[in-house]
C-alpha cells in the first residue's frame, strides 16, 4: 500500500511544510539552498557532510542551464527528460521523505509539482577495508567490513556476481530508522525461514538500535538468558559471509555496524573458520580438528584438574607429577576462580590500554601474575599452568559469545565439582550437554546437528574439509 501523499504544487506551502519536518532553524546541518529552475523556484536540502560535492556542482550547472519554455509539465516528465542523473526517485509521502532525507540523500523540490525528487549522490564518512582486527587469516582476503552497509554490500556483491544474490532493504527503529539488509540466494535459501526473518524484523517495534547488530538480535530472538550458547555467528569478513550465503544461510547487514550477522547457526558454523578454506584438505582438516579438541580441553581440563587434586587416589602412578608439589596457601577452587576473573580484568585493560601503552603492560602483568604470584604464595604454578593454557585457548575461534559460553560451563563444572565432587562434575556434564542440546538454531533445527540427528555426510563435511556436491549436503 502506497503511502498517502503531503505535498502540493504550492511551492511556499511545501517548502514551510518541509521546514518544520525537518527543524531547519534549530539544526545546523540540515541545510537548504533556494534556486531557479527554468524560471520555477526549487529548493535543494541536504545533510552538511553526507553530499558529494562535484556530483551536486555539476548538476546544479544543468539544472541552471534549463529554459524556462523546456520546462515539463510533471515531475515524471521532469525526472525523465531533464535530469542525466541515474539514481533519481520521485517522493511524495512523509515516512518516505524523511527516511531519505536523513539517510543522507539530497531532495529538490521544484514549484508546481506535487512530488519531491529524491538525487542519491550522498557519501559517508567511511575507513579503508582493511582486514579485521580479531578474524584475522594466515592466507586469503585482506579486506573487512566497514561501518557503511553499502560499501559492505558491494563487498559481498564482488564475491557472488549471480543475479540470484538478493539484497533486501528494510528500515528499522522509530528514531534511528537504521538500514536493515537481507542478503541470500534466491535459489538456495530456506523459504521458509526467510519469511520468519522478514517478518521479525519488519515487525520490531523499538526507538532506536542503540547497540546496532546486538539490539537487532535480541529483538529477533529473545532466547532464554540461561543458555549463555549463541544463535548467531557474526564476521567482519565479507568472504566467509559470501560462502555463508552461497550455502544457503541468510546474512543480515546492519548500518554503522562492520559485521554480518549469519544465520540459522548450529555450533559447528560458529566454530568454523576462514583458515580451515584456504589451505589444502588436510591441513584444514587438521586447524578444524585442532580447534574443536583445544576448545574442548579448556571447558574440561580445569574441573577435571580440581577432581583429580580432589581425589588423589584416583590419579594413576604415571600422572603423579599433575599434583600440587608447593604448600596449598589458597584454597584449589578460589586459585582458579581468581585466575578466571584476571584474565577477563587483563581483556577489559588491553582494550582501554593506548596502543603505545599495550606492550609495557603486557610485561608488567607477565611478570606480576606469572613470578610474584607463584613466589608469594597466593598462587601454585600448576595453576597457573592450566589457566594459562586456558586463556590461550579462548583465542583459537574467532567468536567472542562463544568464547564466554565455554567459560560459564567451565566455572559452573568447577563450582559444582567443588560442591559435591564427582556427583558434582557428572552433574555438571549433563548440565552442558542439556544446555548445547536444547538450544534450537532460528529455522527450528538442533543447535549441534549433523550429530543429533544424525548425517553422515554432513557429519564428515563438519569434522573434515572435504568439499561435497550440493546435491548431496
Amino acid at each position: 500500500m502506497s503511502e498517502k501523499s503531503v505535498f502540493s504544487r504550492d511551492f511556499e506551502k511545501n517548502k514551510e511544510y518541509i521546514d518544520g519536518l525537518l527543524h531547519v532553524d534549530r539544526s545546523f546541518d540540515i541545510l537548504y539552498r533556494v534556486v531557479k529552475v527554468g524560471g520555477k523556484k526549487a529548493c535543494f536540502y541536504f545533510i552538511d557532510g553526507f553530499c558529494k560535492d562535484e556530483v551536486m556542482e555539476k548538476i546544479l550547472e544543468f539544472l541552471y542551464n534549463i529554459n524556462p519554455e523546456e520546462m515539463p509539465e510533471t515531475a515524471h516528465d521532469f525526472l525523465k527528460e531533464k535530469l542525466p542523473y541515474g539514481e533519481i526517485d520521485l517522493v511524495s509521502g512523509e515516512n518516505d521523505f524523511l527516511q531519505r532525507m536523513l539517510s543522507g540523500v539530497p531532495m529538490l523540490m521544484v514549484e508546481g509539482y506535487s512530488e519531491v525528487l529524491a538525487m542519491d549522490f550522498r557519501t559517508y564518512p567511511a575507513r579503508s577495508v582493511d582486514e579485521p582486527e580479531k578474524d584475522k587469516v594466515m592466507r586469503g582476503s585482506r579486506d573487512g567490513f566497514v561501518e557503511t552497509v553499502v560499501f559492505n554490500t558491494a563487498l559481498i556483491r564482488r564475491r557472488i556476481r549471480s543475479t540470484e544474490l538478493v539484497m533486501e532493504m528494510h528500515t528499522v527503529g522509530k528514531s534511528s530508522r537504521t538500514d536493515v539488509v537481507i542478503a541470500y540466494m534466491s535459489n538456495r535459501v530456506e523459504k521458509k525461514m526467510l519469511d520468519n526473518i522478514r517478518s521479525r524484523i519488519d515487525a520490531i517495534q523499538i526507538d532506536a538500535l542503540s547497540m546496532n547488530q546486538q539490539s537487532l538480535a535480541e529483538c529477533l530472538y529473545q532466547h532464554k538468558w540461561y543458555n549463555p550458547f549463541p544463535k548467531f555467528k557474526f564476521t567482519e569478513r565479507p568472504d566467509t559471509t559470501a560462502a555463508s550465503i552461497l550455502e544457503g544461510s541468510v546474512a543480515i547487514l546492519v548500518d554503522n555496524s562492520p559485521s554480518a550477522m549469519i544465520l540459522p547457526t548450529s555450533v559447528f558454523d560458529i566454530v568454523e573458520d576462514a583458515d580451515d578454506y584456504y589451505f589444502p584438505p588436510v591441513t584444514g582438516t587438521y586447524l578444524r580438528l585442532s580447534r574443536v579438541v583445544i576448545n574442548v580441553l579448556a571447558v574440561f581440563l580445569t574441573p577435571l584438574f580440581l577432581l583429580l587434586i580432589m581425589n588423589p587416589q584416583w590419579i594413576p602412578a604415571w600422572l603423579d607429577f599433575i599434583k600440587i608439589k608447593g604448600d596449598i596457601n589458597v584454597p584449589v577452587l578460589l586459585q582458579l576462580l581468581i585466575l578466571e576473573f584476571a584474565i577477563d580484568g587483563l581483556k577489559l585493560a588491553s582494550l582501554n590500554t593506548p596502543s603505545m601503552l599495550s606492550t609495557p603492560l603486557s610485561v608488567v602483568a607477565g611478570i606480576v601474575l606469572g613470578d610474584y604470584t607463584v613466589s608469594s604464595g597466593w598462587f601454585n604454578s600448576e595453576i597457573m599452568l592450566y589457566m594459562a593454557f586456558v586463556a590461550v585457548a579462548n583465542y583459537t575461534q574467532v567468536s567472542f559469545e562463544l568464547g564466554y559460553a565455554l567459560k560459564f560451563m567451565r566455572i559452573m563444572l568447577l563450582l559444582l565439582t567443588a560442591a559435591f565432587n564427582v556427583w558434582g562434575f557428572i552433574i555438571g556434564l549433563i548440565l552442558v550437554a542439556v544446555f548445547i542440546v536444547t538450544n534450537k538454531t532460528m529455522s527450528g533445527k538442533s543447535y549441534i546437528y549433523p550429530i543429533i540427528p544424525f548425517n553422515r555426510k554432513q557429519f564428515l563435511r563438519r569434522f573434515c574439509r572435504v568439499s561435497l556436491p550440493r546435491s548431496e549436503q
